[in-house]
């Protein structure tokens, strides 16, 4: 009985530490991208040329950064998406003009 018990264990938590492992990563890469595509918003105008999808994709980075900082990586990746995607809108918006 110990010892299934024991096994169980075990892979619950190698599941657990797996889990937090790629949330950390995937909050880390979607920060990266929603940067790149802010910097390329910014080069295009974005602040004067589309200053509400500029304006949410700059907050919302900045809150993913927070939440990144104190370990909140579920939310984290969450605003980044919404960061690049505010970020995309933007640079969609100036080629239309």
């Amino acid at each position: 009985m110990r010892k299934g018990y024991f096994i169980f264990l075990s892979i619950f938590v190698l599941f657990a530490f797996s889990l937090s492992g790629c949330n950390y990563f995937g909050a880390k890469k979607e920060i990266g991208n929603a940067e790149k595509l802010l910097s390329e918003l910014k080069g295009a105008g974005g602040e004067k040329k589309a200053p509400y999808e500029y304006c949410s994709a700059e907050k919302f980075l900045e809150g993913s950064k927070v939440e990144f900082s104190q370990n909140d990586f579920g939310p984290a990746r969450a605003l980044a998406e919404r960061s690049t995607s505010a970020a995309q809108a933007g640079l969609a918006e100036i080629k239309k003009k």
